[in-house]
């Protein structure tokens, strides 16, 4: 698993960096906040995740460690994959995310483009207990929440969403190949054993 990038900044694009790193360049999709103090030939060290699907394999980038725990985290909450989790990143700091969850504010939520008022109270209902208090020390109470059985839960499940398949299916695959996951779990693996078990179905 990738944990950061370190290299000189070779383009800035409107939703991307690519960073140079001994010659190879490697692109991250980051939000405006992450990629508005990048300039031409800075040396930056940017927190990273490698998220694989079938198809692709895409790489995102963040201004701080927290910024990185939070996308990992409303992964967890049912319907939140990679992009809209960025997009809440895009929008609000990952403390405001905590505050809207610590005081059940869907309307805070709700600005995020794609979050309706349903899904909002989703997430403050799914995350509650694990975001911790806000303005806590940047990645304390996050990663203490996180645990690596999450992460691959939650990045194989949208993966089947984004494939086309419904909640329900993508629910009961991931929970067919668990067994599968060990102490290193491997999502690209992962997402095609949970797709050959969707296709003996």
């Amino acid at each position: 698993m990738i944990a950061f990038i370190r290299g000189k900044v070779a383009a800035v694009t409107l939703n991307s960096a690519v960073l140079d790193v001994n010659g190879v360049g490697y692109e991250l999709l980051c939000t405006p906040n992450t990629l508005a103090p990048l300039r031409l030939g800075l040396e930056v060290t940017m927190p990273a995740v490698l998220v694989v699907r079938e198809e692709s394999q895409t790489l995102f980038g963040f201004g701080s460690d927290d910024e990185k725990q939070m996308f990992l985290l409303v992964q967890i909450a049912g319907g939140v994959g990679p992009k809209l989790a960025q997009a809440m990143l895009a929008v609000l700091t990952p403390d405001g995310i905590r505050a809207a969850i610590a005081n059940d504010d869907p309307a805070t939520l709700t600005q995020v483009p794609g979050i309706g008022t349903r899904s909002a109270q989703r997430i403050i209902l799914e995350l509650k207990d694990r975001v911790g208090s806000p303005f806590s020390a940047p990645g304390e109470s996050v990663e203490a929440a996180i645990s690596p059985d999450q992460i691959w839960r939650a990045q194989v499940r949208e993966g089947l969403i984004g494939l086309g398949y419904n909640a329900k299916d993508a629910e009961r695959a991931v929970e067919a190949v668990a067994p599968e996951a060990g102490d290193s779990p491997n999502t690209g693996a992962l997402l095609r054993a949970a797709l050959k078990t969707l296709s003996k179905a």
